[in-house]
Formats: C-alpha cells, structure tokens, sequence
C-alpha cells in the first residue's frame, strides 16, 4: 500500500544538462560528484526526496549563471539504491510531482531550492481526454509500426495505463526525444493540451517515416542512392 506522501517546500535538487524528469518516470542515475554524493546521504537518512531540473541553456548563455535551472522541475523519491565501495552511488528515482523552483537557496554542500507543488487541470472533459488518449495510443503503434523507435515492452505496458495524464508523461519521458518539447510538455499544466501537443508532435514523426519509406522505396538503406 502506497504512503501519502508530503512534499516539503524546500529541497535538494540535482540540475542536468538536456534532462526532462516527469511524474510517474522511473530515472536510472549514477551519482559520483562529491555534492550530490552529499546530497544522496542526506535524502537517504530523512525522506528519500530530491528534484531534478534540466538545465536552462538559452538563460546559461545569455546570463553566464551557473547551472540555472528551468522554472519547471519534478521532485522524485529514491525507490532504489547501490552504494559502491568508491563512494558512487546507482539509483532510481521516481517521479512524484511537478513542482516550480520559486527561488534557490543555497548552493552549497549542495543546491536548495524553495519549491512550490503544482497541480495539473484536465482541461476538458473526462471521456474527451480519454478518447485522446487513445488516439494518442494508437499514433505511438502506428510510429512503431513504421519502424519508429518505440520499445515493444514499453509499447505492451502503455495499453494498461488508462489515465490520460499518467499516459502522455510516460510516453513523453521514454518516447520523445526533444528536448525542448519535453520541457514545455513538462511545464503544460492542461491535461488536454499536453495531449494535443504530443499527439501532433507523433502525427508529425508518423509523416516523416513515411515520407522516408516512400522516398526509399524498397531497396535497402546502403542502396538508397539508386531511386
């Protein structure tokens, strides 16, 4: 049985180049810099919280700050945790919830932010949000089909999650590999709209893979140049 689970309104957070952690994901990390080796022992020994945020190049570039952070992060829990004798650390991190980071607090041993938990809203109806979902469900089949890159196992375990939200975070933590649209997936607090987005974004791959299987036609990738 699942504990409730209180988020604080202060934490440790880890800042990650082209990273993207939503609600619900599971993320294998590695840690062996000393502050987030700090940062690791203390989670451990009180509630086993921490966030991660993708780093904000653009803001990195234009301001020379060091590691800042999106506004939008999630807070995970440790499910798991190896401790090897060189003082890293293999783990997984769930995660718990989208939170905004209102201000950071300290940066050292290592980075505290004040946060405040966020909610989404679904943005329309129940069985619209549902019937989006399946939409959604069938387009990531389609890609599949057409050899795009989504795992069969993870394909088999998305048919069992119904909920429309738990579903699009999922498939956008595991399937979608752009960055900038997983950021701004990440910050869509409608339901609704975090569907239509990912969903065009997966019509949009569907066409490419087509347009790539028309142009190659049915010779083999090294004799594409003969069409």
């Amino acid at each position: 049985m699942e504990m409730e689970i209180t988020l604080p309104n202060e934490i440790a957070v880890m800042t990650l180049p082209d990273m993207t952690f939503f609600p619900q994901a599971l993320l294998p990390l590695h840690i062996f810099e000393p502050r987030y080796q700090q940062m690791l022992k203390e989670s451990l020994a009180t509630d086993r919280l921490f966030a991660v945020a993708g780093i904000n190049s653009k803001k990195a570039k234009e301001t020379g700050q060091f590691e800042p952070p999106h506004r939008i992060a999630t807070v995970g829990i440790v499910r798991a945790c190896q401790k090897s004798d060189n003082g890293t650390s293999n783990l997984l991190l769930q995660g718990l919830a989208r939170v905004e980071i209102v201000e950071i607090l300290s940066e050292q041993p290592f980075r505290r932010v004040r946060i405040k938990a966020l909610s989404s809203s679904p943005g329309a109806d129940t069985e619209v949000n549902t019937r989006l979902r399946q939409t959604l469900g069938k387009l990531l089949h389609t890609k599949q089909r057409l050899g795009g890159s989504v795992p069969g196992e993870f394909s088999q375990f998305l048919k069992t999650v119904n909920d429309p939200e738990t579903f699009v975070d999922l498939a956008a933590a595991t399937l979608c590999d752009d960055t900038k649209l997983k950021q701004k997936l990440l910050e869509t607090l409608d339901v609704h709209a975090r569907l239509q987005l990912y969903t065009e974004r997966v019509r949009h791959e569907i066409e490419t893979l087509k347009l790539q299987q028309k142009l190659q036609g049915r010779l083999p990738d090294n004799r594409i140049e003969r069409n």
